[in-house]
C-alpha cells in the first residue's frame, strides 16, 4: 500500500468524523481535506480548483437564483393556498391534494425554498381545520425528495454526479432520463405515506401556549437558525439576541425536544427558535440569510399577478428550452460552440429575473448556499484525488473480493447500501463525491457499463429519509412540527428499503450493465 493510498484514506476517514461530529460548515472541512492532498502533491493546483469552475457548479448557484426567484414572485404562496381544502377534509384527502403536487413543483426548484414556504402555511392551514400538523410536515419533505429524484435539476446532487460523468469523458444525463427510475420511486414513497404516515407519525405535538403578555403588539413567531447566524456554537446567555434583533427567546426546539430554561443552552444551526416580537421583525429579516425560515401564523402580503407569471413563464421557457436542445435533431442545427443546455437556459433565466428584479439583484448573494457550492466544488477535487492515488480500485476490487463473484446486481445493491448510509450521515452531495469514483472503478474492473452504478448513486444519495440530519428539509420541519429523532426512522427508514428495492430491480432494466 502507497503512502499517497494512506494518506488519502486517513484523510477521508477524518473528513467523516468531522462531518459527523459537525466540527464546522461542510465546505470547509472538505476544503481542508483538499489542502492537504495539495501539500502531499497528490493534487496539482489545478486539479485542486477545477471544481471551482465547473459547469455544474456554477448551474447549482443559478438555480439558487431561479428558485428565489419564484418564490418571491408568491407563486408557490398562491398555489399551496388553492391546495389546502377546508371542508369535508381528514387527512388522507388532504395528502391527496397537497403531496403529488408538491412532489412535482419540487422536480423543478430547490427543495429548501419550498418547505421553507409551504411549512409554515400547511401548519396554520392543519391547526385552522383541526388536523395534526404531524401528519403532514415530514410527509412535506419527503416528497420534496422524492419529486427531486425526477430530473436533472430536481437536486443538486443530481447535478453533481452528471457533471462527474462528462469530466469522465462519458455523455451524462438528459433533463429527463432519471425520471425513468425517479417516477416509480416517487409514485411508490408517495402511496406508501398516503397509506401509513397516519399510522406511524404522531398524532400531536401541539405547541406551548405563549401570549404576548403585558405587550398586545409581541406575538410568538418561529425562527429556523441559518449558517450566517452569528451566535451559532455560542451560549445563549452569552449572546444578546434582543439587542441584535430586538426580540426574546422564550423556547428552543432541538431533536423533538423543547427547552425553556436556556441559560445553558448553546446556538446550533437548525435549531426552532420561538420569540417574542412585533410585525416588523419579520420584513427586517425576513429576506436574510440569518434566519432559513420565519413564521409569525399570519399571511403575507399578496404579490403582483404580472410577477408571478413572468416568473413561471420563465422557469416554463427553462425547462422546456433545456430538453428541446439536448435532442440531436436540435443539436445538428446550431453553430459550432453553441449549446442549448441547462446552462445555457438558467444563465439566461438568472439574468432576466435579475434585470426585471423578479429577486433584488443588488442582493443576489443572500440567496446563494455558498457552503453547498463550496462542498460540491471540493467534492469534484476529492472525487479526482481518490482516483489519483489509487484508493478508489483498491476499495472496489475489495468489495468485488468480498462479494466471491456475485455479480454486478450484488455490487449494484452494496453501491446503493454504502452511498446511503454516506448521505444519512453527512451531505449528500459528499456522499455523491465519495461514491462515484467508487462507482466508476467498480463498473471498469466488472466489465461493464457504469450507467447503472452512477444513476444508483444519484438515488441513494438524495434518499435521505432515516435521520432529519440528512437533509436540511428534514431539519426544518423537525423544529416547526416537534419530531423526535425516531420519527425520521419510524417512518423513514421503510421508505429507504422502498427505494432500494426499486432501484436495485429497476434501474439495470433501464440502463443495461
Amino acid at each position: 500500500m502507497s503512502h499517497e493510498i494512506i494518506i488519502v484514506l486517513v484523510s477521508l476517514v477524518g473528513m467523516l468524523a468531522a462531518l459527523i461530529a459537525d466540527k464546522m460548515r461542510p465546505g470547509m472541512i472538505l476544503f481542508s481535506v483538499l489542502v492537504v492532498f495539495l501539500c502531499t502533491g497528490i493534487l496539482t493546483p489545478k486539479e485542486m480548483l477545477e471544481g471551482f469552475s465547473n459547469k455544474g457548479m456554477i448551474t447549482v448557484a443559478m438555480l439558487f437564483l431561479v428558485s428565489e426567484g419564484v418564490r418571491q414572485s408568491g407563486a408557490l404562496t398562491k398555489l399551496i393556498k388553492n391546495l389546502l381544502p377546508v371542508e369535508n377534509i381528514n387527512v388522507f384527502k388532504a395528502q391527496l391534494r397537497m403531496l403529488p403536487s408538491i412532489a412535482f413543483i419540487s422536480a423543478f426548484l430547490n427543495n429548501t425554498p419550498v418547505v421553507v414556504i409551504f411549512a409554515p402555511i400547511i401548519k396554520r392551514w392543519a391547526n385552522y381545520v383541526k388536523l395534526p400538523a404531524t401528519y403532514f410536515l415530514i410527509p412535506l419533505s419527503y416528497v420534496t425528495i422524492l419529486g427531486g429524484m425526477c430530473t436533472l435539476i430536481g437536486t443538486s446532487t443530481n447535478l453533481v454526479v452528471h457533471s462527474m460523468i462528462q469530466d469522465a469523458g462519458m455523455k451524462g444525463f438528459s433533463m429527463f432520463e432519471l425520471g425513468k427510475v425517479g417516477i416509480f420511486i416517487a409514485l411508490a414513497g408517495i402511496i406508501y405515506l398516503f397509506v401509513f404516515s397516519k399510522k406511524l407519525l404522531p398524532a400531536q405535538r401541539p405547541d406551548q401556549v405563549i401570549s404576548g403578555e403585558d405587550d398586545p403588539s409581541l406575538h410568538p413567531i418561529e425562527a429556523v437558525i441559518g449558517a450566517r447566524f452569528p451566535g451559532i456554537n455560542r451560549r445563549i446567555s452569552d449572546f444578546d439576541f434582543k439587542r441584535h434583533y430586538g426580540a426574546e427567546i422564550k423556547e428552543l426546539r432541538r431533536n423533538g425536544n423543547t427547552y425553556t430554561n436556556l441559560s445553558k443552552m448553546h446556538f446550533r444551526e437548525n435549531d426552532t427558535l420561538v420569540i417574542m416580537a412585533d410585525d416588523s421583525f419579520i420584513k427586517t429579516w425576513g429576506e436574510s440569510s440569518v434566519f432559513i425560515m420565519l413564521a409569525n401564523g399570519k399571511d403575507v402580503e399578496p404579490v403582483g399577478k404580472k410577477k408571478r407569471w413572468l416568473a413561471l413563464t420563465l422557469l416554463l421557457i427553462m425547462i422546456i428550452g433545456a430538453t428541446v436542445g439536448e435532442l440531436p435533431a436540435v443539436q445538428k442545427m446550431l453553430p459550432e460552440g453553441i449549446k442549448l443546455d441547462m446552462f445555457f437556459f438558467v444563465s439566461v433565466t438568472t439574468v432576466i429575473m435579475a434585470w426585471t428584479k423578479i429577486f433584488p439583484p443588488r442582493k443576489y448573494t443572500k440567496y446563494i448556499s455558498w457552503d453547498v457550492l463550496i462542498t460540491i466544488a471540493c467534492a469534484f477535487g476529492i472525487s479526482k484525488a481518490m482516483v489519483n492515488s489509487g484508493v478508489s480500485d483498491l476499495i472496489a476490487s475489495q468489495i468485488i473480493g468480498l462479494s466471491h463473484s456475485y455479480g454486478p446486481y450484488v455490487l449494484l445493491a452494496a453501491m446503493f447500501i454504502i452511498t446511503n448510509i454516506f448521505t444519512e450521515l453527512i451531505t449528500n452531495n459528499a456522499a455523491a463525491a465519495l461514491s462515484f469514483p467508487l462507482a466508476l472503478s467498480l463498473s471498469q474492473q466488472l466489465g461493464v457499463s457504469p450507467m447503472p452504478f452512477f444513476v444508483i448513486v444519484c438515488v441513494a444519495a438524495s434518499a435521505s429519509f432515516s435521520t432529519p440530519i440528512g437533509y436540511q428539509t428534514n431539519l426544518i420541519v423537525q423544529g416547526i412540527g416537534n419530531y423526535k429523532f425516531t420519527d425520521f426512522v419510524r417512518i423513514g427508514l421503510p421508505l429507504n428499503i422502498i427505494t432500494f428495492i426499486i432501484s436495485v430491480l429497476l434501474i439495470p432494466q433501464i440502463w443495461p450493465f
